[in-house]
């Protein structure tokens, strides 16, 4: 399997007082292509610490952390910046979608920022909104959709630049149970089309879906395995 991820004796340490404050010690771990991983935790564990260092908001302390053969903890925010907008596809809980454009004008926002000329980002986006069930809601607004719906928009952004690794946090946390499970499934869909997904979570229900959970206690690896899939639970 090849290697996307691989983090080595990566610390985060945040400089309160004297000695700063221990936010993850001695990361090691590697995620494949086509991987699914839930990195879990209970509150403090670090794992907003991690979504962060893998979705190149920050940096760590010490350590590497490779990305498609490259070793982001060393660029500058520039480089991390063109990283995140080229391989690296966030959801976030919250959605973070733009109020006043329509739903394909929101997918269309990273392609956007690439320069992609509209003749060739505005198909994209359509392709992208039919794949997770909205083709018939394009110039609908954000304030115009379901929670479900906003958080398809999220994912169909998401991909809108063919992502080397997309990184959902807490991609349910506003949703009612329903439309979580109908989210998740969404999910597997893209994770048995060869996606590589990583999703930080606290709820066992959302890591089910994953194959393998990363546990975090205390800003270290309390464990690392693979989880059975839903359909051998069934």
């Amino acid at each position: 399997m090849d290697t996307l991820v691989r983090l080595d004796n990566l610390w985060k340490i945040y400089p309160i007082g004297q000695e700063g404050v221990v936010a993850l010690a001695e990361i090691t771990m590697s995620i494949g292509l086509g991987e699914y991983v839930a990195i879990m935790g209970p509150s403090g564990s670090g794992k907003s610490t991690m979504l962060n260092i893998l979705g190149c908001l920050d940096r760590p302390s010490d350590g590497e952390y490779w990305l498609g053969g490259e070793n982001v903890a060393v660029m500058n925010d520039a480089e991390l910046s063109e990283v995140r907008n080229l391989r690296i596809g966030f959801v976030f809980q919250s959605f973070n979608l733009i109020p006043q454009l329509s739903l394909v004008e929101n997918i269309e926002v990273p392609l956007f920022y690439q320069g992609v000329p509209r003749r060739q980002r505005h198909p994209k986006s359509r392709e992208l909104a039919e794949m997770v069930g909205l083709g018939d809601r394009l110039s609908h607004r954000p304030a115009e959709l379901s929670g479900g719906q906003r958080q398809r928009v999220a994912i169909a952004r998401a991909l809108a630049n063919d992502p080397l690794i997309l990184l959902a946090d807490e991609p349910t946390g506003n949703l009612d149970s329903r439309t979580s499970q109908e989210i998740m499934a969404l999910f597997d869909q893209l994770h048995a089309r060869g996606r590589t997904i990583i999703v930080v979570t606290h709820e066992e229900e959302v890591a089910a879906h994953a194959r393998r959970a990363i546990r975090l206690r205390d800003g270290r690896i309390a464990s690392d395995g693979p989880l059975v899939p839903r359909r051998a639970l069934a």
